[in-house]
């Protein structure tokens, strides 16, 4: 259980990017007060919380409906994840969506924080592949830690950005997206030995 717990966390904590996502909530809680920001964080936890976790539980009824199989969505899913890893290693998707999706003058907790910064597409598209590898459980688990983990760094922004540097967290953001485009390889790879298995 623990081992699973550990292999799950890994693609989980790669898709989240709280680090890379963390300039970006310096910028839209700027000049706001200690416990407005609190308040912020909360709030995003929250909304990444819930989007998560029901996607995960209603994503496979989903999957019954539709007819769609494991392997189906782990071929489509490392595509999009991979589509995404290479896109924000070109040109950095989370800056432009905070610039789209919310300002200094926003409550941008649920908006673009919660949402689809912390949980955005590689979240939710990693969550549902690895329940099928991991068991519910520990994917749950892994999720939920992840986020809270991305609450506790934004708690800790002021100290974080002194010690990484903006220029740090953007190198190490990269570096999760590099992982991220390799864990869509896999994907892909295990998604077609699902196929080539059942002929």
């Amino acid at each position: 259980m623990i081992k699973n717990i550990l292999l799950a966390f890994i693609p989980i904590f790669v898709a989240v990017d709280a680090v890379g996502v963390l300039p970006i909530f310096v910028s839209l809680t700027e000049g706001m007060e200690e416990k407005k920001k609190a308040k912020i964080i909360v709030q995003s936890v929250v909304t990444a919380l819930c989007l998560a976790v029901c996607f995960i539980f209603l994503g496979k009824a989903v999957f019954k409906v539709l007819g769609i199989t494991i392997g189906d969505f782990m071929v489509a899913g490392g595509a999009i994840l991979f589509c995404l890893a290479i896109t924000d290693i070109i040109n950095p998707i989370k800056q432009r969506s905070a610039k789209i999706l919310g300002g200094p003058g926003d409550e941008p907790g649920a908006v673009p924080l919660g949402t689809p910064l912390i949980v955005g597409p590689a979240v939710l598209t990693t969550s549902i592949t690895i329940v099928s590898q991991y068991g519910l459980p520990a994917t749950l688990i892994s999720v939920t830690v992840n986020i809270v983990l991305a609450g506790v760094i934004f708690g800790l922004s002021s100290l974080m950005i002194k010690v990484l540097g903006e220029a740090g967290s953007k190198a190490l953001s990269k570096v999760a997206s590099l992982l991220l485009a390799a864990i869509a390889v896999m994907l892909t790879r295990k998604g077609l030995m699902e196929f080539i298995g059942r002929r």
